[in-house]
């Protein structure tokens, strides 16, 4: 039996890798509400795709995923939580406020699944995005669930985590990293 690389799985289940172009650009937001057909329509696609990756690899840490990286360049992204809790639906999101704290932890990658890397990130985040009903909405994300969330608004914005890397920190293939399956730690 051929051994399949985790990024030949990713591209296999329809998730754009890290050499495609629409990767490196900003994505474009919604005009909300005159855009919510088409909003519910991309999210409607970011669910099917969650539910066929979930089928072949499990998320202990939860797990995102954007627009661009199934191919539509628009400002949609959701993020599953490790705990259970309901998915996050960010539409037009964007940072407006970061804690000065910050930890690094290794993160992967549906675009490029055959490494992690070790990322700085701060511990809190605010965040606006707009409803269906062009309402804006700011919430404030903390710990693990504020890292996923940066992770998919860096997407949005055209930047993959190796940008966030420190210099001179390069991302480990996934057979060495050896923290599969386990929450992020915080003090």
């Amino acid at each position: 039996m051929i051994d399949v690389r985790p990024s030949q799985r990713m591209r296999d289940l329809g998730v754009v890798q890290e050499d495609a172009g629409i990767l490196a650009e900003p994505a474009r937001a919604f005009d909300l509400p005159a855009e919510r057909d088409k909003a519910e329509h991309i999210v409607d696609e970011l669910f099917a795709a969650i539910e066929r990756i979930g089928q072949v690899h499990p998320f202990a840490k939860g797990m995102g995923i954007t627009a661009p990286q199934i191919g539509i360049a628009r400002t949609a992204a959701i993020v599953l939580p490790p705990d259970d809790a309901p998915a996050v639906i960010l539409l037009n999101p964007r940072i407006t406020d970061r804690s000065e704290e910050t930890d690094e932890q290794y993160e992967g990658c549906l675009s490029f699944f055959d490494v992690r890397g070790l990322v700085p990130r701060p511990l809190k985040i605010t965040v606006e995005a707009s409803t269906l009903s062009g309402e804006t909405t700011i919430t404030e994300y903390e710990r693990g669930l504020a890292r996923l969330i940066h992770h998919e608004i860096d997407h949005l914005d055209g930047l993959l985590y190796t940008a966030r890397m420190r210099t001179g920190v390069e991302p480990i293939p996934v057979e060495e990293y050896r923290q599969t399956g386990r929450a992020w730690a915080y003090e």
